[in-house]
């Protein structure tokens, strides 16, 4: 939304620290993540859609005391009058209503900000290494924890993306479906204004017709967005049917894109356009990149960009592996993070002595300096004394036509102390046919599994789910899985 944007530019004009909220957190989380902010700092100010404000802030505004200044608005806040009554009406558009709360000041967006704001120039004095940001992880191995980013890192970050992409300040619009309060999101919206760039907004990524009615009408040269979101995109048809003849780069992120689906999305698209890369909030979005003008190899997050140091180390012993064997990535570079705000105890963990950001993603360098990502450490499988990546076998098992998305993780063994038994949950093709009979599916899925995995990768326990769950961002959930 503009508002977001607005609000992202006057907040650091006026030397505040910016921290993303998730409209989709729930009110428990919301209420955590800012009472962690709050922790050190004198006050917070929150800005909010007024539907969250119903539902959500009021009911925990009174336990979070470093709150004290709360700006609404609303989803449609820049439609035209006669666009913004209708949707209210038709109810398309949420809303909520906003109410006085004691000891908190409640401000509207357009009449109180807006309206009344000045254009003098706030006099903020503030140097590279003050903090500009507080980028929370999504938490799916565990709570929620503040990534401190500063002014240089941010900078570093955009600088290196524009360099290596080769983007310059020059006409062409963008579309990013990336919600902006993830930090991939976030940095793609201050690169293309840096670059004074049109960039689509899409309120809703999961409406894939409004994706499909902006592309034919702006005619993006570039996209970005997470996996799941171009396998959503290739169920429509409407997708496959369009010219995208103008689309010169097609950048994927913050987890992996199945092999196959990357070749079907290159089959859609046009060959060669298709641009992997790897990065974490703690590394202020990027660290590797397939080659723009060089070869770009499909199932690789390519190499590391500019300024970045990478090696891959063996997380038992700290020391690097040969090429060609998996290990952690180490990254080190300027848009590596402060620390984890309030735990100084976890930033000793994720950053060592040397400034090498240990980043739990287990992955393989080849000669070329191309790296493939296995999986994160903490999703990794023990199966009988053999390593199971969980993003290797998502891959390759995806290939079954019945299968649009599936998840891999690992139960415990109760027959082997220490083992794993290797357990997928499957999100099917609406227009796969079979007979109904899930348990012939299962097994044609299981003998399609045996003909191309390894006997320990195999999936023992199959269930079917009528949609895989998604964090905020998009990465498949898979702690609500292990619930």
């Amino acid at each position: 939304m503009p508002e977001y944007i607005i609000s992202v530019i006057g907040a650091l004009r006026a030397g505040c620290v910016i921290s993303g909220v998730s409209p989709l957190l729930s009110t428990t989380q919301i209420q955590y993540q800012l009472n962690d902010l709050g922790e050190n700092t004198q006050n917070l100010g929150l800005v909010t859609l007024d539907s969250l404000f119903a539902s959500h802030i009021v009911r925990v505004a009174p336990d979070i005391p470093k709150l004290k200044l709360i700006i609404t608005t609303s989803a449609a806040g820049f439609l035209p009058f006669v666009k913004r009554s209708l949707g209210r009406l038709l109810k398309k558009i949420s809303s909520g209503n906003v109410t006085p709360i004691k000891g908190k000041d409640v401000i509207d967006f357009h009449k109180d900000v807006l309206k009344k704001s000045l254009s003098d120039p706030v006099n903020i004095k503030l140097s590279a290494d003050d903090l500009g940001f507080i980028q929370y992880t999504g938490g799916t191995t565990g709570a929620p924890k503040g990534a401190m980013l500063t002014h240089r890192n941010s900078v570093a970050n955009i600088l290196c993306i524009c360099k290596w992409i080769g983007w310059e300040r020059e006409s062409g619009v963008v579309l990013s479906a990336f919600p902006m309060f993830h930090t991939a999101g976030l940095t793609i919206c201050e690169i293309l204004i840096f670059l004074a760039r049109t960039q689509i907004l899409i309120p809703n990524p999961r409406d894939t017709d409004l994706i499909c009615d902006v592309i034919l009408k702006y005619r993006p040269y570039a996209f970005v967005n997470v996996p799941s979101l171009y396998q959503l995109l290739m169920l429509n048809p409407r997708f496959r049917e369009i010219d995208h003849s103008t689309l010169q780069i097609c950048m994927s992120g913050a987890s992996p894109l199945p092999m196959e689906s990357q070749m079907e999305l290159e089959g859609i698209i046009g060959r060669n356009k298709v641009l992997e890369v790897y990065g974490m909030t703690e590394v202020t979005a990027v660290a590797t990149m397939n080659p723009v003008r060089g070869e770009k190899r499909l199932g690789s997050v390519g190499m590391p960009y500019l300024n970045t140091y990478l090696k891959i180390v063996d997380p038992e012993t700290g020391n690097e592996v040969p090429l060609g064997e998996a290990g952690e990535i180490y990254v080190k570079s300027k848009s590596v993070m402060k620390g984890y705000y309030n735990d100084p105890e976890e930033t000793k963990i994720a950053i060592d002595s040397d400034g090498y950001m240990h980043t739990g993603d287990v992955g393989i360098m080849d000669e070329d300096g191309y790296i493939r990502i296995l999986d994160r450490t903490k999703d990794m499988l023990i199966v009988g004394g053999f390593n199971v990546f969980s993003s290797k076998v998502e891959s390759i098992i995806s290939k079954h036509p019945a299968i649009v998305m599936l998840a891999i993780i690992g139960v415990a063994n109760p027959d082997r102390p220490g083992s794993e038994i290797v357990k997928a949950y499957i999100q099917l093709d609406p227009e796969y046919n079979y007979d109904g009979n899930e348990d012939e599916l299962k097994e044609d899925i299981t003998n399609f599994s045996r003909e191309n995995c390894s006997p320990y990768e195999v999936p023992k326990i199959i269930e079917f789910v009528d949609n895989i769950p998604l964090t905020p961002v998009g990465k498949m959930d898979k702690k609500l899985l292990r619930v």
